[in-house]
């Protein structure tokens, strides 16, 4: 299992447009539309990564317990389809109605949205403002597969907090680690 640490973009950066089908409903999700009045939550996530199973059931639970609070939560998967099949579209929302993600699950089929957000890996955790700038980025908790540390989302959840009583979010984050994106030849 290859360990790939997020990038940490610059806290501040604002919110990269995009435009994409989600998996579920085949309806076009784009930035505004996706995003609450206090902010919203990007979540660069898969379906074949151990990291991203191992905590998945969390991320749905994490959209339960934040819907309809301000922030809106996209998740979306850039992974290449043709070399990963467990990552096409129909297999993915397979996930989503399994799970009960109560969030549009998007696919970047061009891969120029994770490019545009610089995202590494599976997961990567992006958390913008009411402004759309970036307040948080990094991972979801301490948790990884085979650590034994529960999945609780507390790094990610404290600062999706912050946001919604509208308190700096705490400027040292940790990264994410996960499975890399699994990027097109060429």
């Amino acid at each position: 299992m290859a360990r790939t640490e997020s990038a940490m973009l610059v806290l501040e950066t604002p919110a990269p447009e995009f435009s994409l089908p989600d998996v579920v409903s085949g309806k076009t999700v784009d930035l505004r539309s996706a995003a609450g009045p206090k902010g919203l939550l990007v979540m660069f996530i898969c379906r074949h990564c151990p990291f991203v199973k191992h905590l998945e059931k969390s991320l749905a639970q994490l959209g339960r317990d934040y819907q309809g609070k301000g922030i809106g939560i996209v998740a979306i998967s850039s992974n290449d389809a043709a070399n990963y099949p467990d990552d096409a579209p129909p297999s993915l929302a397979e996930q989503a109605r399994s799970l009960g993600f109560v969030f549009p699950y998007l696919y970047d089929e061009s891969q120029k949205i994770a490019r545009a957000y610089d995202a590494t890996c599976t997961p990567d955790f992006f958390l913008f403002n009411k402004d759309l700038k970036l307040a948080y980025r990094g991972q979801f908790d301490d948790s990884r597969p085979g650590n034994d540390v529960p999945v609780t989302g507390k790094d990610l959840r404290a600062a999706m907090d912050a946001l919604l009583a509208g308190k700096p979010v705490h400027p040292v984050q940790k990264p994410s680690i996960g499975c890399n994106i699994k990027w097109k030849e060429g």
